[in-house]
C-alpha cells in the first residue's frame, strides 16, 4: 500500500478533514451524539491524518495527559478504506509519534469490538468494561519502556 501517507494534521487547516472522517464514522455509522464526539479538546490536541491515493481516510487524536502519558482517542478509518491495514499503520505511526515526544505510556478507552486489534499492538486491558457514548468500551494501556 504505497499510496498511503500518514502525517500530523496542520491546525486549524486540516480540522475539516479530521472532523469529516469522525462525523462519518462516529455519528453516521455509530450514532454517537455530536456533543460527545466534539468535546472541546480538538484544538488542544495533536491529530494524525491518513491519506490513501491523496484522499483522507483515517484519523486519530492524541492528548498528552502528562508529559509522559499520551491518550489516544477518536481512532477512525472510513468504512470503504477498512481491511487494507490503514488502522494498523495509523496506530504504528501514533505509537512512534508519542515515543518521539518522550511518552512512556499510552492509554485509551477502546471500543470492545476492536479490543483484539489493540491487544495485537501490545495494549493491555485495565479494569472492567463500561459504556461510553452508548458503546461498550474497555480501558487499555501500553508501556513504551
Amino acid at each position: 500500500m504505497d499510496d498511503l501517507i500518514i502525517r500530523v494534521a496542520t491546525l486549524p487547516d486540516d480540522l475539516p478533514q479530521v472532523f469529516q472522517i469522525r462525523y462519518l464514522v462516529f455519528q453516521v455509522e455509530q450514532g454517537v451524539d455530536p456533543a460527545l464526539e466534539f468535546d472541546g479538546e480538538d484544538e488542544r490536541s495533536t491529530h494524525l491524518l491518513a491519506f490513501l491515493n491523496e484522499e483522507p481516510v483515517g484519523t486519530t487524536r492524541i492528548r498528552f495527559l502528562t508529559p509522559q502519558i499520551a491518550k489516544v482517542e477518536r481512532v477512525a478509518v472510513l468504512p470503504e478504506a477498512r481491511g487494507k491495514g490503514i488502522g494498523q499503520r495509523l496506530m504504528e505511526y501514533t505509537l512512534s509519534f508519542v515515543t518521539e515526544k518522550q511518552a512512556t505510556e499510552v492509554c485509551m478507552n477502546a471500543q470492545q469490538s476492536v479490543q483484539v486489534f489493540y491487544e495485537r499492538l501490545g495494549f493491555q486491558i485495565e479494569g472492567t468494561p463500561f459504556e461510553e457514548a452508548g458503546i461498550p468500551h474497555i480501558k487499555m494501556k501500553k508501556s513504551l519502556r
